[in-house]
């Protein structure tokens, strides 16, 4: 995204998987932070809280640099309005983002053991209902990755076509000089 909107910034990543632990992000983007501030003028955090219940933004402040709106990535690619009415709509929701639905083997069955006891699939899915792909760009692949996804989960997919114009407008907010 950053070479599609010229935007003259570096990318740092942490590993995805810290999703599924997120007491460990705080720590870890406080760590990132701290070793590239020497080296640039300005730092962002291109997460939401993302689980950290508070405490990403306690690291933002305490070290002076802006992060991602929202609870999570999902009310950045859909909006914090539009991702509320899909949960309201039907509670018993697992969401996809394209990552995910690109990752699910490594990101959720091989993480959740799923590939040593799949008998844990309706213990840890049984409450869902269904699940809801936000389509940032709806590739045949990624499209055959969440029909995957949801069949490995047993539940209906949903997709709901977020494009990325949101991520977008708020990584613009990051990375402009006065953002």
């Amino acid at each position: 995204m950053a070479a599609r909107h010229d935007w003259p910034v570096d990318v740092h990543s942490l590993p995805p998987l810290l999703h599924n632990r997120p007491e460990r992000i705080a720590a870890a983007v406080e760590e990132r932070v701290t070793a590239l501030r020497g080296r640039y003028a300005q730092v962002a955090v291109g997460y939401a809280d993302c689980g950290t219940f508070g405490a990403l933004d306690d690291v933002c402040a305490q070290l002076g640099v802006a992060r991602l709106p929202g609870a999570h990535c999902y009310d950045v690619l859909a909006g914090a309005q539009r991702f509320q009415a899909l949960l309201d709509a039907e509670p018993g929701t697992y969401v996809l983002t394209d990552w995910l639905a690109a990752n699910v083997d490594r990101a959720v069955v091989v993480e959740l053991g799923l590939d040593r006891h799949p008998e844990l699939r309706d213990a840890y899915f049984g409450h869902y209902r269904r699940v809801v792909w936000l389509a940032q760009h709806p590739t045949p692949r990624l499209r055959a990755a969440a029909e995957r996804a949801a069949g490995i989960l047993g539940l209906p997919l949903e997709t709901v076509d977020v494009g990325d114009e949101l991520l977008a407008e708020a990584l613009r907010e990051l990375v402009s000089p006065s953002g």
